[in-house]
């Protein structure tokens, strides 16, 4: 399966792919990031509900402390 992923094309090895799955597969915490799914913010209750599609756009924004 084909996605943009950040502005990038990214090819997973399945046809069937959660918004949780993703992030376990990219390593990401999903306790600290705000992810988008073809420009609707996705609330963090539904990454395991949001099923990714062939061609869909995935943008995935990490939040970072510092000063």
């Amino acid at each position: 399966m084909k996605i943009i992923l950040n502005g990038a094309s990214k090819e997973f090895p399945t046809e069937h792919l959660n918004l949780q799955q993703l992030l376990d597969h990219l390593v990401i915490p999903a306790g600290r990031v705000a992810c988008e799914v073809n420009l609707k913010i996705i609330k963090r209750a539904f990454y395991l509900s949001t099923v990714l599609n062939e061609g869909d756009t995935v943008e995935i924004i990490q939040a970072i402390g510092g000063g």
